[in-house]
């Protein structure tokens, strides 16, 4: 039984529907003994650059005061999503802002996510209209590619192919031509100590496949990968820890036998 979740977002994030005290307390009604908290920081976010960010001072007293607080019920850790960048006219800037947002806090876990490409969120439909299907899958996994071997401090890669949530009705994948885009990243993770998050956000938008796809879970698992966290990418408080059961019977059918939680940014490993 997965008994931590390892992404999630409060209001804190701009899309961040949960109070941090509400998301903690339906934690608890799930019965997880480590909760760790998540929220968006996207630095020079190009559709409005003050849309993904807070105030990390802010964000540390509350969430410090909420985790003495709960201390007898859960277990809360202190974590961040950070929005990796590989514009060339960004990509600098937004490194050393991550850079001293890091060495200035002692946040608990780093997620390292791409969640723009060429200057757009993929999740908009302009990105989609001068691309196929595949073109634009291929060019956000090269992105996210560049990410993983250029930038640091993050433990994990988050949601790696959520893209394919949002390609449009009209655009077909031909997911045969993406293997070797796939591997490169997969291969980069384990060379460099990156864990891939297993993300089940996916599951309750009307997509059938945890992100990464259990295809990919297997194929890093194949190569070596071992480092492993799971995450609801939940953003209400009724989603907290949404959908573990199908994660970890997909997870255990693959052969892991265990997963990641960071403390101090170091791992803990619990079975499943």
């Amino acid at each position: 039984m997965i008994l931590a979740d390892t992404h999630t977002h409060t209001t804190f994030s701009s899309d961040g529907h949960g109070e941090p005290e509400a998301m903690i307390a339906s934690a608890v009604s799930r019965g997880l003994s480590v909760y760790c908290i998540t929220d968006h920081m996207d630095w020079l976010y190009p559709m409005d650059q003050t849309k993904f960010i807070f105030d990390p001072k802010e964000y540390f007293a509350k969430l410090t005061k909420l985790r003495e607080k709960w201390s007898d019920r859960i277990d809360l850790r202190i974590g961040i999503e950070l929005g990796l960048r590989d514009e060339a006219d960004v990509a600098e800037a937004v490194r050393k802002y991550y850079e001293e947002l890091l060495r200035s806090y002692p946040f608990d876990y780093v997620i390292g996510s791409t969640h723009c490409v060429c200057h757009i969120d993929p999740y908009y439909p302009s990105y989609w209209e001068n691309r196929t299907g595949t073109e634009g899958m291929l060019q956000y996994l090269e992105s996210e590619l560049w990410n993983m071997e250029h930038s640091d401090g993050f433990q994990v890669c988050g949601h790696l192919d959520y893209l394919l949530r949002y390609v449009p009705k009209n655009r077909r994948v031909n997911k045969a031509k993406l293997g070797d885009a796939v591997d490169a990243i997969l291969l980069t993770l384990i060379r460099r100590d990156i864990g891939l998050e297993i993300n089940t956000g996916s599951l309750r938008r009307n997509y059938p496949e945890t992100n990464p796809s259990a295809a990919i879970a297997a194929r890093y698992y194949e190569l070596g990968g071992r480092l492993i966290t799971v995450g609801s990418d939940a953003h209400y408080p009724e989603h907290v820890a949404a959908d573990f059961d199908r994660a970890e019977a997909m997870l255990t059918s693959i052969g892991f036998r265990e997963y990641a939680v960071f403390s101090g940014r170091k791992p803990s490993f619990y079975k499943f």
